[in-house]
């Protein structure tokens, strides 16, 4: 129902279709982090591989996929083997907020919309700060808070809030001014920070099209009530980005080449 990435799409002018739009959010990352064929990227929340292998491809760039989800880690590598990537592309099963590896071992860190599940963004990013090597660059993009909700929001959104939640889990967001913050809390220089909100929108549209279309085998594998759930995501999402409570947005910093 999220189409072929399980992230939303940037929309310009002509953009024909979902799939073009999660290409072109993925294409942003990577003008952000300015990707060439000689850098290492750490992908955090690497989801199924999609961007992973999209990187390899469009650039050149060694990627390492990182994730709780084994299975999502098994997707990707399968994924990368089919491309003719397993050279190049590489899936662990590592925590983005402890993930282990030595410092500088990676010229680009990147979260492509998987900041807003680890609990603790603080750890987030330092993780990713560390792992860059002297003069590399972090990037994320995410869904975002365009401003605190207040005790009244709550309350008026209460039901709406319970089902996102369980449609999507339990999520935090934050505002992009606070992923600012934290990288430049850990001796990053941020160079954009992007607000993407109105080019997102469109999105939950195709989401909801694309439920529609498969409602059939969507209900046959996990029922009615949660086909019918996110379908109602679908049109929440719209309304909270039209209330300008949520939105998306795109951020990247670089690490000091003497640090």
């Amino acid at each position: 129902m999220l189409g072929d990435e399980f992230h939303v799409g940037v929309f310009e002018e002509g953009t024909p279709d979902l799939r073009t739009a999660t290409a072109r959010l993925t294409q942003l990352m990577i003008e952000g982090a300015r990707i060439g064929a000689d850098d290492h990227l750490l992908d955090v929340g690497c989801g199924t591989g999609g961007p992973a292998v999209y990187v390899a491809q469009s650039t050149g760039a060694r990627v390492t996929g990182i994730s709780t989800s084994s299975e999502g880690i098994q997707t990707g590598t399968e994924r990368a083997a089919s491309a003719g990537l397993s050279d190049r592309v590489s899936f662990e099963v590592r925590d983005g907020m402890d993930n282990g590896f030595p410092d500088g071992s990676f010229s680009r860190s990147w979260a492509l919309e998987s900041s807003l599940h680890m609990r603790n963004r603080d750890r987030l990013i330092a993780e990713m700060a560390r792992v860059l090597e002297p003069g590399g660059r972090m990037t994320l993009c995410d869904f975002m808070l365009m401003r605190p909700l207040d005790v009244g929001d709550i309350r008026r959104l209460r039901t709406e809030l319970t089902l996102l939640r369980d449609v999507y889990g339990d999520v935090q967001m934050e505002p992009l001014e606070e992923y600012r913050r934290l990288a430049e809390k850990h001796g990053l220089e941020v160079d954009q920070a992007d607000d993407l909100t109105s080019s997102t929108r469109p999105t939950f549209e195709h989401w909801r099209e694309n439920a529609e279309r498969t409602r059939e085998p969507v209900t046959a594998l996990l029922g009615e009530e949660y086909w019918r759930r996110f379908v109602e995501s679908c049109d929440i999402l719209g309304r909270l980005w039209d209330d300008g409570l949520w939105g998306y947005g795109l951020l990247a910093a670089s690490k000091p080449a003497d640090a």
